[in-house]
C-alpha cells in the first residue's frame, strides 16, 4: 500500500532531504503541539541557536530516543531503529548546516581535524528518574561527528551532565578542540 510519507534510502545517500520546516536555523519553528523529543516538532528559539567559534561548536538538540528505542533486532542482528536513524540524520544535517552557515567554518573544521577533542553534553530531561544519563551519549556523539565529517575516536574527553527541565527537554552539545599538551599522545 503506497504511503504519503517520503521514503528515504539511508544506504544510497549520506544525507537524505530534511523536512523544509527544519532547515532554517536562524528562525523559530513553532508548533502548538511541540514535542521536544521529536526532532520534527522540536521547538527552536533564539536561545537555542548554534554557536560556532574557531575552536568550538555548540548546538542545542532534541533529547535522543531512549536506548530501548534506538535499536531493533532484525534476524538476530541489532540495528539502528527507524527512530534512531531519523534522529541521527536530523542531528547530522543540523550540525552540518550550522557549520556551513558560519563564517569561521574552515578554521573550526581544520582545528577539529588536527587534534584531540572534548565533548560536553548537558541533558535536560522532563524527569530526573526516567532516563539514564549515558543512554543518549553514543547516538548524539556519532551524529554530531558525522555531521562534521569527523571520526568520533578523536574525542579523548567526555563530560555528561543531567538536569531537569519539564518545559523544554533538550540536550546542549559542545565539541571543542583541545590545545593543551597534556592530552597529546
Amino acid at each position: 500500500m503506497p504511503s504519503d510519507r517520503p521514503r528515504y534510502n539511508f544506504r544510497s545517500s549520506r544525507f537524505p532531504s530534511i523536512p523544509k520546516k527544519l532547515l532554517p536555523i536562524s528562525g523559530t519553528t513553532l508548533s502548538p503541539k511541540s514535542n521536544p523529543s521529536n526532532p520534527e516538532t522540536a521547538l527552536r528559539t533564539p536561545s537555542h541557536l548554534p554557536v560556532v567559534t574557531s575552536d568550538t561548536i555548540k548546538v542545542t538538540l532534541p533529547v535522543p530516543p531512549s536506548i530501548n528505542h534506538q535499536y531493533a533486532t532484525v534476524n538476530g542482528r541489532r540495528l539502528l531503529s527507524s527512530a534512531g536513524r531519523t534522529y541521527k540524520t536530523y542531528v547530522s544535517q543540523y550540525v552540518w548546516l550550522a557549520l556551513a552557515q558560519s563564517p569561521v567554518r574552515s578554521s573550526l573544521h581544520n582545528r577539529l581535524r588536527s587534534g584531540p577533542l572534548t565533548l560536553s553534553i548537558r541533558f535536560f530531561f522532563a524527569s530526573a528518574l526516567r532516563r539514564d544519563l549515558d543512554g543518549g551519549l553514543k547516538i548524539a556523539q556519532d551524529a554530531v561527528c558525522e555531521g562534521l565529517g569527523l571520526n568520533d575516536n578523536r574525542i579523548i574527553e567526555t563530560h555528561l551532565y543531567k538536569h531537569v527541565d519539564k518545559a523544554d527537554p533538550r540536550i546542549e552539545v559542545s565539541l571543542s578542540f583541545i590545545s593543551s599538551p597534556c592530552h597529546s599522545d
